[in-house]
């Protein structure tokens, strides 16, 4: 059976048949489709003369109708800056009623209570919704680190004539249905070059370029029959695969250079997602879920109302705070906010000693707004901007040469950062806890006992970035750098500089060498450059520690956290051998 064929059975079913024309009209698909589609149905008794369904025609919707659904709400929402560590994006109210409980609502409009929810975030949030509703909840403990493949995989044994929906959906009309005929993928008639796919005459979903433009993908989705059966074997599949760690469970539809399943099209104002601040905003301007600390600041700044505060991106985060971009009075400015943690390892009335002495100097980035209690900055962008790249020879020259500068002009302030005594303070952060490292204890003595060589060659000590990584170069349109996110910054030798700038690039040591050539014009002295090794070790086991105690706060770092204990152990026995050379 043809997907119009199936159409109009489907519209037989639920309305008598009156005449082609208006069968047209609810079908969707002209009056020539239409014929057609009724002449092949008699023919294969799917309808009888009086255009009635037939037995055979019962069946087939008993066999292929929908039996429960999936609803997908484990994610972080990332993009909902500035609301998005506040509640689960699935909980966002419109009109006064959650998304999830909408969606839920009507699930059983049409006879679905079998439904699985896959939580993630805040998954306490959702617990609730067994009683009120019935749900059985099913939790993904990888919501930071893999994408929604990874939690429908975890609910693919339930998948069978079955729902797929994701829990960022305001639908206007009820998307579902208690007859189904074919599985689909739901697109809206709006042309999105983000979209991966466009909708061809045949009412196929086929690839499209990157930025080229396609249908917006809704994400709501029916599997049936052997579209099911493919899916949960892709799921399983997949999900083993370090590719596919990161990706969409749509991934498991693509077969060469189209989707497996059927569009469904539907207006763009039958079916909303919800990624944004903005995108809540337009839908529901009143609701409760729009009120935020960092956006009654930026008000209160700038002495204007919420709503004229436009344009909300979410920033590529960071791995203290989260950063989003914003307009105001003609004007785009950075508003950034606390991570999760961060009140307890971050002195800001310290950071803000930092930004007034350096103010005059031409070094960082235009600060508007800095709150000393809870962290809140707002800074102007600097337009067409862009970071150092580590692994460009010229990128460093121009950055190495940037802060000789700054720590030639030997600033001083009134607190030191103080590196072992911030491994210990760290450690003293996971509430009793032991590292994840078997062989931490020894790992600690061994940078500990560095501690002497480093102290023997310090030459002097003076206003030092700390975090001079090269997110942290900001390469302006002018052609000057500018030195942001000053909030470790405080005394302490400059070459910690260089050895902070290695460890987050996650340099080899030959990398670091040139690092270390560039910076000392090819002429720095062996034990410098052993100092600075030593300084690898210890800052490796430093952000190790602020990682486990991140990891603690449920936020992980993958590789970063993993490689940085072993900078810790290597450079360790890089400084020993070095130091056996000498002798």
């Amino acid at each position: 059976m043809k997907k119009q064929e199936a159409d109009i059975l489907s519209t037989l079913l639920l309305e008598p048949f009156v005449n082609q024309r208006i069968l047209s009209e609810a079908s969707g698909h002209s009056l020539g489709v239409v014929n057609r589609s009724l002449r092949n149905l008699i023919k294969e008794g799917f309808i009888d003369e009086q255009i009635r369904p037939t037995a055979k025609a019962d069946q087939e919707f008993k066999s292929k109708s929908p039996k429960n659904a999936i609803i997908l709400a484990a994610g972080l929402g990332m993009r909902m800056v500035p609301i998005n560590t506040q509640i689960p994006k699935a909980l966002l109210e419109v009109n006064g009623e959650p998304l999830i409980e909408r969606i839920i609502q009507q699930l059983h409009e049409i006879g679905i209570t079998e439904i699985y929810v896959v939580v993630g975030f805040m998954k306490e949030q959702f617990e609730y919704l067994m009683d009120e509703f019935g749900v059985e909840l099913i939790v993904n403990e990888e919501y930071l680190s893999a994408n929604n493949l990874h939690s429908l995989a975890l609910a693919s044994s339930y998948i069978s004539n079955t729902y797929i929906v994701p829990c960022d959906i305001w639908c206007d009309r009820n998307p579902f249905h208690r007859y189904e005929l074919y599985s689909w993928y739901m697109v809206s008639e709006l042309v999105d070059n983000e979209s991966a796919v466009r909708v061809n005459r045949k009412m196929e979903l086929v690839n499209v370029q990157e930025k080229q433009g396609g249908n917006a993908m809704i994400g709501i989705s029916y599997l049936v029959g052997e579209t099911s059966r493919i899916v949960k074997e892709r799921l399983l599949e997949f999900d083993k695969a370090e590719k596919y760690c990161n990706a969409f469970w749509e991934e498991t539809l693509y077969e060469n250079d189209r989707m497996v399943v059927q569009a469904r099209v539907v207006h763009a104002a039958d079916a909303v997602e919800i990624n944004t601040y903005e995108q809540l905003r337009e839908l529901d301007e009143e609701t409760n879920h729009l009120k935020s600390e960092a956006i009654s600041v930026i008000a209160n700044t700038f002495k204007v109302s919420a709503s004229d505060i436009t344009g909300i991106q979410v920033l590529k985060k960071g791995m203290t705070n989260r950063s989003f971009l914003f307009n105001c009075k003609g004007q785009k400015y950075i508003m950034r906010t606390p991570g999760k943690g961060t009140g307890l390892i971050i002195n800001r009335k310290q950071e803000a000693e930092v930004y007034r002495t350096i103010a005059d100097k031409g070094i960082c980035d235009d600060i508007v707004y800095i709150d000393l209690e809870n962290g809140y900055k707002i800074t102007k962008l600097l337009e067409g901007a862009r970071v150092c790249d580590s692994n460009n020879v010229e990128d460093l020259k121009k950055s190495m040469k940037k802060l000789k500068e700054f720590h030639s002009l030997n600033l001083i302030v009134e607190h030191e950062f103080d590196i072992f005594g911030q491994i210990d303070f760290y450690e003293s952060l996971w509430s009793g806890a032991t590292s994840i490292y078997k062989d931490y204890q020894k790992t600690k003595e061994n940078v500990f006992s560095l501690k002497p060589y480093i102290d023997a060659h310090i030459e002097h000590k003076c206003l030092t970035h700390i975090d001079a990584v090269p997110d942290n170069f900001l390469f302006t349109a002018d052609g000057d750098i500018r030195l942001i996110d000053w909030e470790y910054s405080g005394m302490q030798d400059p070459h910690v500089d260089i050895a902070m700038f290695c460890i987050y690039s996650l340099y080899s040591k030959e990398q670091t060498d040139q690092l270390i050539n560039i910076y000392f014009d090819g002429n720095c002295l062996d034990q410098i450059r052993i100092k600075i090794y030593c300084y690898i070790a210890a800052c490796g086991l430093l952000w190790s520690n602020w990682c486990e105690y991140k990891r603690n706060l449920g936020i992980e770092f993958g590789e970063y956290s993993l490689r940085q204990y072993r900078y810790a152990k290597d450079y360790y026995k890089i400084v020993k051998e070095e130091l056996m050379k000498s002798e």
